[in-house]
């Protein structure tokens, strides 16, 4: 007997509703977008873990990231922030926009379409006044000229005296462009992630 135009209907409202894997998600959005995405693959855990190590999480009220993807970062992030926090997520693909505020229903992340050249607006607009630490895997070598150069002043200008910007590459290109803005840049490479990206955690004051 064939199912019902209920059933029928019900089970189309249920795949409507239905989060796609995050592996799908990113692989659309590579194909779709491939200058706006640093690699073909999400972020591994070890990297993830690497990535956010060095951060005194206790001291951090609002965290930023730029072109968060599919996600790989949020749930760590979120599990490491307290429940006063904000965690504010901006990416320039809707389509990533959107599966993240599905994927991610939980009320210290707000989830924004845009630019993280815009960074102190869209924080502006949210009343925050600053970040003490902002993440970002959006590939600085593909940007348009001068974009890369907006982000990175406009990242020091927003970030709190003991903040720092946490950045995964795979291109070497955005050390040109944290250099001459912060006084401390220590790097490392994640071998173990595929393809392997190098790290930069870029301190508004220098390390004692």
């Amino acid at each position: 007997m064939p199912p019902s135009p209920i059933a029928l209907a019900r089970a189309a409202a249920r795949r409507s509703t239905r989060v796609p894997s995050p592996r799908a998600m990113f692989l659309n959005g590579f194909l779709r977008h491939p200058g706006m995405i640093g690699s073909i693959m999400p972020s591994s855990r070890h990297l993830v873990e690497r990535m956010l190590a060095p951060v005194d999480w206790a001291a951090v009220k609002t965290v930023v990231e730029y072109g968060p993807g599919v996600g790989p970062f949020c749930q760590p992030v979120l599990d490491r922030l307290g429940q006063d926090t904000t965690y504010v997520a901006i990416d320039a693909n809707p389509d990533f926009v959107r599966y993240l505020r599905r994927a991610f229903p939980d009320p210290r992340l707000q989830v924004v379409h845009g630019s993280a050249a815009d960074v102190a607006t869209i924080l502006t607009d949210r009343g925050l006044e600053g970040a003490e630490c902002v993440l970002s895997g959006i590939p600085f070598s593909t940007l348009p000229p001068g974009i890369g150069e907006r982000i990175v002043k406009a990242t020091h200008d927003i970030l709190s005296p003991k903040g720092a910007f946490l950045v995964y590459q795979v291109s070497s290109r955005v050390r040109q462009l944290l250099d001459p803005v912060f006084p401390d840049v220590e790097t490392a490479i994640a071998w173990r992630n595929l393809p392997p990206l190098r790290l930069y955690w870029a301190r508004k004051e220098p390390r004692a």
